[in-house]
């Protein structure tokens, strides 16, 4: 018994451990990119590059998720649908879950995956390979050349592509409603505007604005922090994508517990 009490206690203790350390060294990535914002000139272009990438090669499959879950969300409603609540409701229905909920949660894990993923794949195989090494050997910054450009690009394209994944997804749900229930484009005009409060946008792109920090900051530390090689990699890798993941959700959750209720 007292050798197993040791081991759960020997267990604990080192999981504390590593959590502490694991937050001191990403306080300290932190601190490194706040002195790295100084030199302007090494991680403009190159943040320039990142939101480029981000934007064009997210694009498309963003749209797709957007009118696929505005079509669902109008279907669906024509599903349950019932003759005692006015149809135009479904275009509140539809306009208000996609802006508020569907729409920045749905294009957060997506991109966690996406960006997430090759972020922390790049900055890992870049570590175990001893390129960032190589880089600090020259005196140059690691945050400035490699941190900074990819979480301000992040922090400046996954809003912007929220924006579009709304406008898509409420055209999708409007044009699936049109063909699956009785509503013209009046109601639903009618429906969207009725129940609408302009924070609503506002709290959409906070919502994205925070997720894309989640998975900047995440990807950025699991890749930078790799260890053990390939092996290391496929692990930074996968955290990444995990650790984002849960965390968009959790934001989720807090940023509807602090700005919508009252």
């Amino acid at each position: 018994m007292s050798s197993a009490i040791k081991r759960v206690q020997l267990w604990v203790g080192r999981g504390v451990l590593d959590s502490l350390a694991s937050v001191g060294r990403f306080a300290n990535m932190v601190a490194d990119m706040g002195r790295g914002l100084t030199e302007v000139r090494i991680w403009m272009p190159r943040a320039i590059d990142e939101a480029a990438n981000i934007g064009v090669g997210s694009l498309f499959i963003v749209l797709l998720i957007a009118s696929f879950a505005g079509a669902v969300t109008a279907l669906q409603a024509g599903y349950q649908f019932t003759g005692n609540i006015p149809i135009y409701v479904v275009g509140s229905l539809v306009t208000e879950t996609i802006v508020l909920e569907l729409g920045p949660v749905l294009v957060g894990l997506i991109l966690a995956g996406r960006i997430g993923a090759r972020y922390a794949a790049e900055l890992g195989t870049m570590r175990v390979t001893e390129q960032i090494d190589a880089l600090e050997s020259l005196g140059r910054a690691p945050s400035s050349h490699l941190l900074i450009p990819r979480v301000l690009a992040c922090l400046l394209m996954i809003p912007v592509l929220v924006i579009f994944a709304n406008v898509v997804a409420v055209a999708s749900g409007w044009f699936a409603a049109k063909q699956s229930l009785p509503i013209t484009d009046q109601d639903f005009a009618y429906g969207a505007r009725i129940f609408w409060r302009p924070f609503d946008a506002w709290y959409s792109v906070i919502k994205a604005f925070s997720f894309a920090a989640a998975i900047a900051l995440v990807s950025c530390y699991r890749g930078f922090t790799t260890r053990q090689g390939a092996e290391g990699v496929g692990k930074s890798t996968t955290g990444a994508v995990v650790t984002s993941s849960v965390l968009i959700l959790l934001l989720d959750l807090l940023l509807a517990k602090l700005l919508l209720t009252h």
